[in-house]
């Protein structure tokens, strides 16, 4: 009988010990993305950040940043991505994981760490976000119409992160994809103290070392926090949720370390001064993505045009150009200009070209999608603006409009001439966005018009 009893008693305690263990959240709906396009998504934006950000070249510390995140990743558990981790040159505290994988660690964070357990804490949870796939469920959820038609053809020929662009979605502030709910922060503290735990770091240094921040944010001097502290909102009492899990995680000791964190921090001490970059979230880009900053560069005095043309074909269209410029493609889309149009990853003279394919089953409206096309550039370009309405032509033999627009150049103190042709082909928008400086737009505007007229549909 006492034996018996014994036994009810002990499963009894199993019981109340399973009650209070939080579930393991999973990804949550809507997510019209595939893991797949996450991986697409973050490698494209993990290339505007290393134009945007100083990568810091210094192997010991890089390796060492590696070696935490690894560790999370193999002892962990945590679902397979390309992951990889990054130090940029940045004081600011903070460190962000794009969908699909890539981390940024910034400098300042290694120098505001008490110990390796923090730098892991914070590790695990950006890894989270990725596992659960906050950034790209909030992009679903902000955009539950315009998000499934684009996944399913209406800007194809372009990379992933451009379509999302004319969407307003980037990598800019306040983006859906980097700044996450309570909720979501919640999740991402749950599965990644157990990250930790698994991988032989004390949970607890996660929620200390959030809630040493918040209790720096209120004294002077504390822009270094305050991206931090926006990016990642305090769900609740960080530190009594943790210690309630700790029952249910993997027992210690908890005594992981992977190299001298003292010793990385007086190399980060030693770093050059970082060059200057553009800034995230400003100015405007070419061809969408994240606004960047723009360059200001001189502008030429004279831009060569050949009197003679060549053609070339793209997406089922041929157009021609003067014989004297240059044609660039990416994944089809395509770019006229030349060499001196060229400024950076920007275009101060020359013409680029796309295709948006409407949703499967259904045509072009040539009014509406013009539409959201300027409202995207408009988005992505806080000093555009139309300055003549459109205007409808036939081009190819098809219906389109002719809309121009006025914006900030990438030469210094100028003003820039944008005109966007949108043509209606059935199921597919042809756009161009023709690009000159307004005091040379009229020289370039007869060799606009001739190229929209070369233009011919297969």
């Amino acid at each position: 009988m006492r034996r018996r009893l014994i036994v009810v008693s002990l499963l009894t305690a199993v019981a109340l010990l399973a009650a209070g263990q939080k579930k393991m959240p999973k990804p949550s709906w809507p997510n019209f993305f595939s893991k797949e396009q996450d991986v697409e998504m973050g490698r494209e934006y993990a290339q505007q950040i290393e134009q945007q950000m100083t990568v810091v070249q210094n192997k010991e510390l890089t390796d060492y940043v590696n070696r935490i995140g690894e560790r999370l990743v193999k002892q962990g558990g945590l679902d397979n991505y390309p992951y990889f981790f990054k130090v940029v040159q940045e004081p600011s505290i903070n460190a962000f994981a794009l969908p699909g994988g890539p981390m940024f660690v910034h400098t300042g964070l290694l120098k505001a760490a008490d110990n390796e357990a923090q730098v892991a804490g914070v590790l695990a949870h950006e890894l989270a976000h990725v596992v659960l796939r906050h950034g790209t469920h909030q992009a679903s959820k902000a955009q539950l119409i315009q998000i499934p038609a684009m996944l399913a053809g209406a800007v194809a020929g372009g990379t992933l992160t451009g379509q999302l662009a004319q969407l307003g979605i980037g990598l800019g502030a306040n983006s859906l994809l980097l700044k996450f709910s309570r909720g979501a922060e919640s999740d991402a503290d749950l599965l990644g103290s157990y990250t930790m735990a698994k991988a032989g770091y004390n949970p607890i240094e996660l929620a200390r070392f959030f809630e040493k921040l918040e209790a720096q944010t209120g004294k002077a001097g504390n822009s270094k926090l305050s991206q931090f502290m926006s990016d990642h909102p305090n769900p609740g009492n960080r530190v009594q949720a943790i210690e309630g899990q700790l029952p249910y995680m993997a027992r210690g000791p908890y005594d992981a370390h992977v190299g001298d964190l003292k010793k990385m921090q007086a190399i980060v001490d030693g770093l050059p001064a970082a060059p200057k970059k553009p800034a995230k979230g400003q100015g405007t880009q070419a061809q969408g993505g994240t606004p960047a900053q723009l360059p200001n560069a001189q502008k030429p005095a004279e831009v060569p045009i050949s009197s003679t043309t060549k053609s070339t074909q793209t997406s089922g269209m041929s157009i021609s150009y003067p014989s004297n410029w240059q044609e660039t493609s990416d994944q089809g889309s395509l770019t006229v200009a030349p060499a001196e149009g060229r400024v950076q990853s920007f275009i101060g003279y020359g013409v680029m070209v796309n295709i948006a394919q409407a949703p499967s089953g259904q045509k072009v409206n040539l009014e509406q999608d013009t539409q959201k096309l300027l409202q995207g550039m408009a988005q992505q370009n806080s000093g555009m603006k139309v300055v003549e309405q459109a205007q409808q032509v036939t081009i190819g033999g098809s219906k389109a409009l002719v809309t121009k627009l006025a914006s900030d150049s990438p030469y210094a103190g100028t003003k820039e001439t944008d005109v966007v042709v949108t043509i209606d082909r059935g199921t597919a928008l042809y756009y161009l966005i023709f690009v000159a400086p307004e005091p040379d737009y009229a020289k370039l505007e007869p060799v606009f018009q001739q190229m929209t007229r070369s233009i011919r549909f297969q």
